[in-house]
């Protein structure tokens, strides 16, 4: 089994300045113009599903700091949830505070407004397990959000499908999207990373890494895309002074995902007036 590291900088974007980006040299950088860690920025304007992704803020409610995350729109009847990964909604068994997605976020501004979490939903074990390696293959959540009387869905377009990938896929090509921060990165501008995936473990629903891009803070939450669906979220990095770094993507599994993703959308239906 391969083994993971949760980098503490994906988590918390207060921590990336203790961290050297600079150290890390990835000689199987695949995405065109890409840096040192396989990112290259977006060109404007976001479109289709680079449109669909932005930034999920929250706040620990222990230490009241700020928490940055990615996340995108992913397809429901409900058309109003946010898909991202299960840390950036709960850390230490606490649901963060303030839950708020700002959909194609750029340059400071969301265009397309700021949506308020009225709900959120991650697999039971995230509720009362302690951060472990073992929880990573499960890596993944769900916001439903609100704004006014308008879906979420009527205001940034149609959202992306989910591919459910069984465990051993290998998948060639995937786009990574994300706002990473720290010295390198605005946190404000959505970045782009090619990469090929490897599956990690052996258990549950799997895991997919990949060598080509190595996700710095803020990236987590943020989609895998394979040829206009979404197939799994961005989890973790092994450090960032690892010269061979990796990221780690939660996939969305047949099962444990997809009831996930029924109980959401059946629950933010029965929010809907009338």
């Amino acid at each position: 089994m391969l083994r993971l590291v949760l980098s503490l900088a994906l988590l918390d974007p207060a921590a990336v300045a203790e961290v050297s980006q600079g150290d890390v040299a990835d000689p199987h950088i695949l995405t065109p113009h890409g840096d040192r860690l396989g990112y290259a920025p977006v060109p404007r304007p976001y479109v289709g599903p680079r449109r669909l992704t932005g930034v999920l803020l929250g706040t620990d409610p222990v230490s009241n700091r700020d928490v940055q995350c990615g996340g995108t729109v992913i397809n429901s009847r409900s058309r109003s949830l946010v898909l991202t990964a299960a840390h950036c909604i709960y850390r230490d068994g606490r649901m963060l505070k303030r839950l708020t997605f700002l959909p194609a976020f750029d340059r400071g501004r969301p265009p397309l407004g700021a949506w308020q979490a009225v709900d959120a939903w991650v697999p039971p074990r995230w509720h009362h397990q302690p951060y472990s390696a073992d929880l990573l293959p499960y890596d993944v959540g769900l916001v439903g959000v609100a704004r006014g009387d308008k879906p979420l869905e009527a205001v940034t377009g149609r959202g992306l499908r989910a591919m459910p990938t069984r465990r051993g896929t290998a998948l060639r090509g995937l786009e990574l999207l994300g706002y990473p921060v720290g010295r390198r990165y605005p946190g404000t501008s959505l970045y782009r990373c090619v990469g090929d995936t490897v599956e990690a473990v052996k258990q549950g629903p799997g895991l997919m890494v990949t060598h080509n891009c190595h996700a710095a803070a803020g990236g987590s939450g943020g989609p895998a895309l394979y040829g206009g669906a979404v197939a799994g979220v961005v989890s973790s990095s092994s450090p960032m002074k690892d010269a061979h770094g990796y990221t780690v993507l939660t996939r969305l599994g047949t099962r444990p995902f997809q009831e996930l993703l029924a109980r959401a959308d059946r629950e933010m239906r029965l929010r809907r007036p009338g």
